[in-house]
């Protein structure tokens, strides 16, 4: 518009001179493209900005590393020469090249660039390292697991960038918006050159209120107004351990009633300690009941299990490796020991089979807050064992917050009744539903949100799977570096209780910042467009194009600029 403005009035000055009629509008031109310029540039930098921490994540890696080879000898190689199983070793204050696992020493890490996590983490040997922490203390040797796109920070960054490219609802919405202003501008622009010919019949003023309604009208605000508010959203998330795979749920997170949450590894600790274990049949001794379940136990990495399996180690009760075993859901496992096949069960199953057990027994240790185990052989109850796990510290402020948002928190588990209530009574919460099988917690879900309530789930996006698809915002908590769990809309890295509440926290922020930028773009144009058309010339108001120029430009600025302020807290 404003080149064609230009040839326009370059024509008037130089060809037609002679009749007297000239445009001396050169310097408000120049003006004109240079403030159009300078504004385009400051907004991309605004956009640029507005994933600024997605880019520092992947400035994390260093483009080298300290490879040991196989004589011992010591290395540098570049990051891209770095197979996986590869040993590298690295010097405090270094950062860590890649994911990989501590075959040797002891430190502290900082994954504050990473995760999010403030505190730093003690790492011993056999614990995993992320790629682009921080190595605090000590050096060690990691053995490579992940590489290049494998990796954890590649694969946030993947995640981050396919959640930046989906449009959500408001998005579209502001696209359409976008769309329709621009046909408003243009028959606003119209309408006033035939407009002002009628009143004036003077071409030169007519065309300048056309330019300056073209000019002036900036759609590109309001196209502008969700997508840099979302890319700076989901980079904040990425850097604190909240990485959005869905943006939608962003602005669902507004409307949530429940939050429902699994017990183990959710609201507690998931790291249990064994409290009792007994045999019931005369010819077993205790030993033996706890090395048979270590052996079933052996092939799971529940929670559960690796905590009897190390209970068992650590007593130097031997285990074999069981054949044919197979996981029961929401029960157990079942498998073949010298032949023989055993079952671990819950308390359920053998109401459900109506199998013996003690219950004075039972309900004494799962009062007490103790998960119960039961031993099956041949239908016969032959042995139990009673594990106790901790509250995480941040689950009771986590479910105080949410009751002061008028949210509801909801604990579905497939423990027992008396563990299940002993937990929810410490924390606070009163809708309580216990012994569930996978498919019974999605049920409930449904049931829920039939009578028109917003659910969020939260639990692991393997065992609960079926219930965070079915909600309408699936949180997986506790999957650590593996954030290509497919389950789950918002992935939490640490497992942390209190990050349900940050993401709360960002949806409002993160939506507010949306409104505010959505009010602006619309009311600019609703008020600039007119007065660039010459409404209220009559009293002498009246905008040049160099001035519509400056305020568009300002407008995108200010959109670009309020998105960047966004902050989780």
């Amino acid at each position: 518009v404003a080149y064609i403005y230009s040839l326009y009035a370059f024509y008037m000055n130089n060809f037609s001179s002679a009749t007297g009629h000239t445009m001396d509008f050169f310097w408000e031109l120049a003006t004109l493209i240079l403030i159009m310029l300078l504004g385009h540039w400051i907004e991309m930098n605004a956009v640029g900005n507005a994933g600024d921490a997605l880019k520092k994540m992947a400035e994390l890696l260093p483009n080298s590393a300290i490879k040991v080879m196989d004589n011992g000898q010591r290395e540098e190689v570049k990051i891209s020469d770095i197979m996986t199983d590869d040993i590298v070793e690295v010097k405090a204050g270094e950062s860590i090249p890649t994911d990989g696992i501590i075959v040797q020493g002891q430190t502290s890490i900082d994954e504050s660039l990473v995760t999010g996590e403030s505190k730093k983490v003690q790492k011993n040997q056999n614990d995993n390292v992320i790629g682009g922490s921080i190595n605090g203390s000590g050096t060690i040797q990691v053995k490579v697991t992940a590489v290049g796109e494998d990796g954890y920070l590649s694969q946030v960054m993947g995640l981050v960038n396919q959640a930046q490219s989906d449009k959500s609802s408001a998005e579209l919405l502001s696209d359409k918006v976008a769309g329709y202003l621009f046909y408003f501008a243009v028959s606003v622009g119209v309408i006033s050159f035939i407009v002002w010919m009628l009143i004036q019949n003077d071409v030169d003023f007519a065309l300048e209120r056309l330019v300056t309604v073209l000019v002036i009208a900036c759609p590109h605000a309001l196209g502008l107004a969700i997508p840099l508010v979302t890319a700076r959203s989901t980079s904040i998330g990425a850097h604190n351990g909240l990485i959005i795979k869905n943006r939608e749920s962003v602005e669902i997170a507004q409307h949530i009633d429940y939050v429902m949450m699994d017990k183990t590894g959710t609201l507690t600790e998931g790291n249990f300690s064994v409290n009792h274990y007994e045999s019931f049949k005369n010819d077993l001794s205790n030993d033996t009941i706890l090395s048979l379940f270590a052996s079933l136990e052996s092939q799971s990495n529940h929670p559960l299990a690796i905590s009897i399996v190390d209970f068992a180690k650590s007593k130097n009760v031997s285990f074999t490796n069981p054949q044919d075993v197979n996981n029961i859901p929401g029960v157990g496992l079942e498998g073949l020991i010298d032949n023989k096949t055993y079952k671990i069960t819950n308390v359920s199953y053998l109401d459900k089979h109506k199998l013996n057990y003690d219950d004075d027994l039972f309900t004494k240790l799962a009062q007490q807050g103790n998960s119960i185990s039961y031993l099956i052989e041949d239908q016969q109850v032959i042995g139990m064992i009673a594990q106790g796990d901790q509250i995480k510290e941040s689950s009771k402020q986590m479910v105080a917050d949410l009751l002061s948002r008028n949210i509801t928190p909801v604990m579905l588990t497939g423990d027992n009744n008396e563990v299940a209530h002993a937990v929810a009574k410490e924390l606070g919460i009163s809708d309580v539903h216990a012994q569930l099988m996978p498919e019974d917690k999605e049920s409930i879900i449904k049931d829920y949100q039939s009578d028109g309530n917003k659910v969020m789930m939260v639990g692991d996006g393997i065992n609960d799977a079926p219930s965070l698809i079915r909600a309408d915002i699936g949180i997986a908590i506790g999957a650590g570096t593996d954030v290509a769990v497919d389950s789950g809309d918002i992935i939490l890295v640490k497992s942390n209780p209190s990050d349900i509440i940050h993401f709360l926290t960002l949806s409002n922020n993160t939506m507010r910042k949306m409104v505010q930028n959505l009010w602006w773009g619309a009311g600019y144009n609703i008020v600039a467009v007119p007065l660039a058309a010459g409404i209220l010339a009559f009293i002498g108001l009246i905008l040049s194009p160099a001035i519509g120029a400056i305020l568009m430009s300002l407008s995108t600025v200010i959109v670009a600029i309020n998105a960047f302020t966004l902050k989780l807290k």
